[in-house]
């Protein structure tokens, strides 16, 4: 497959200039870039779902102008996007094989002939699922494995994945690649689009870098490290380094939980925040971390242990009385918790805060909502055209910025981020970071990051609680620790 002088603009704003790739049979090719750079334009593009304005497409030989769905598909193309697009009420066999049978325009469907498809689709990627399970019973994993094994009976040549690792554990990534390996082995190339370095260097054999629509380098990831490769996606160069407060645990702690504990969810968990600031809690999917964050915030109301904010004891039952705490809550999952997709980025900032916000009369004053937009719009370098941009229209990193901007609203006392930089990319991670920084020298603040990024938790927290089984196991200063050790710390079996 070879793209070559693309462009595409929307409305004014030059989304492609010119772009070129290439990606050779049996190739795993990473396309990379920040939030914005174009890769899901460039995507769409060579799905057929966007028409390109200028530039080529040449899949098979074969040269397009204008690729329409049908043609891409026909030529071999698939893509697999964060949703997967699988049924979960339905099957393993019926989401892999149901839609070839339905294609067929026969009356009535051979369900021998749908398992044993469904089958043999499976075998192609080296994978064995059970066949009669019904999706919704699998794991995140398994589901995408699934989206992988019909693509491949529709005689995929050329697999797009599009962030394929964001819920994954490390075990299941591991059996992710392991399948792409198989594939390629096949002759199938694969175009993996991710902004997570170990995994792009772990998976792919080159790599083409976007930034503001247009090439910035392709090269093998044989010839470059890992800092060159982020100077390349971001134009910026960064210094690792660990986030070390002065504090002095002889003040009164902002923050406190006390033996919290919630049932099937975590048990005796304590721990303090003191100015200046920034704890982290870290652990795998299923150690009770998002079990936790949600307690904090009042999604789930803890059964035993008490919260202090400052001098005061506090109930937090629900996510109204941690508002009216002053509790801000940055969820795992942005698009789906955090953020009303299809609304203005001024309502998703103000939302709330609305109460402050009014009027006599319970008129909202829309003057100080949008002159509140662009203070934090200043402050936190979010991209955007105007307030009443829709928030699905911003990048990644920039839709995290509404969904912190939309909790600094309320001046929070406590705010707790958990995954905070999911799907974000290392530019905006690395000012996001800074940002929390700057917070926490207020010393007003307590803020807690809950996360299974080993690196993020150990650059950006200056005391790290690891939590496994639903359990405290154990404490570090992030000076005092490895990478290596907090990962056997998490993984730690009892």
């Amino acid at each position: 497959m070879k793209v070559t002088e693309v462009s595409k603009a929307f409305g004014g704003v030059q989304a492609l200039s010119k772009v070129n790739l290439t990606i050779k049979k049996g190739e795993i090719h990473c396309l990379a870039g920040g939030n914005g750079s174009g890769k899901s334009t460039l995507i769409k593009i060579i799905s057929g779902f966007y028409k390109a304005d200028s530039g080529t497409i040449q899949i098979n030989g074969k040269d397009y102008q204008k690729l329409s769905t049908m043609e891409s598909i026909e030529q071999g193309v698939q893509v697999i996007y964060q949703d997967f697009s699988v049924f979960p009420n339905l099957t393993v066999a019926e989401n892999i094989a149901l839609n070839d049978a339905v294609a067929s325009k026969k009356k009535l469907v051979n369900w021998k002939k749908v398992y044993q498809k469904a089958e043999e689709a499976l075998k192609k990627i080296n994978i064995v699922l059970p066949l009669h399970e019904k999706v919704e019973e699998l794991s995140v994993s398994d589901k995408q494995l699934i989206a992988i094994a019909r693509a491949m009976l529709h005689k995929a040549n050329l697999l797009i994945m599009d962030e394929p690792t964001t819920a994954l554990t490390r075990k299941e990534i591991h059996k992710l690649f392991t399948a792409i390996r198989h594939l390629q082995k096949q002759g199938v190339a694969v175009l993996f689009v991710s902004h997570k370095l170990d995994e792009v260097f772990e998976i792919a054999d080159n790599f083409t870098i976007l930034r503001n629509g247009q090439n910035v380098i392709t090269d093998s990831t044989k010839n470059v490290d890992h800092k060159k490769f982020i100077y390349y996606m971001t134009g910026r160069s960064f210094d690792a380094e660990l986030f070390q407060p002065e504090v002095s645990q002889e003040q009164k702690p902002l923050f406190q939980v006390k033996g919290l504990g919630l049932e099937n969810g975590f048990s005796d968990i304590s721990f303090s925040v003191y100015p200046g600031e920034v704890i982290g809690i870290i652990g795998l999917l299923g150690s009770g971390r998002t079990e936790l964050a949600m307690a904090l915030f009042g999604l789930y109301a803890a059964e035993t242990g008490e919260i202090w904010i400052g001098d005061k004891q506090v109930t937090i039952d629900s996510p109204i009385t941690a508002i009216k705490h002053k509790i801000g809550y940055v969820p795992e999952d942005r698009l789906s918790e955090g953020l009303a997709l299809g609304q203005s980025i001024a309502r998703n900032m103000s939302i709330a805060n609305i109460d402050s916000l009014c009027k006599k009369g319970n008129q909202v004053d829309f003057d100080k909502v949008d002159e509140n937009v662009l203070h934090w719009a200043q402050e936190l370098s979010l991209v955007m055209q105007n307030a009443q941009q829709p928030a699905h229209t911003l990048s990644g990193g920039n839709q995290q910025k509404v969904v912190l901007a939309k909790w600094l609203e309320i001046a929070p006392k406590v705010l707790v981020l958990n995954g905070p930089t999911v799907g974000v990319d290392v530019g905006a991670k690395h000012d996001l970071h800074n940002y929390l920084h700057q917070l926490a020298a207020t010393n007003e603040i307590a803020i807690i990051i809950i996360s299974d990024d080993v690196l993020e938790v150990l650059e950006n927290c200056n005391r790290i609680f690891v939590m496994n089984h639903g359990r405290f196991t154990a404490e570090f200063k992030n000076t005092e620790v490895t990478e290596q050790e907090l990962l056997a710390e998490m993984t730690r079996q009892e």
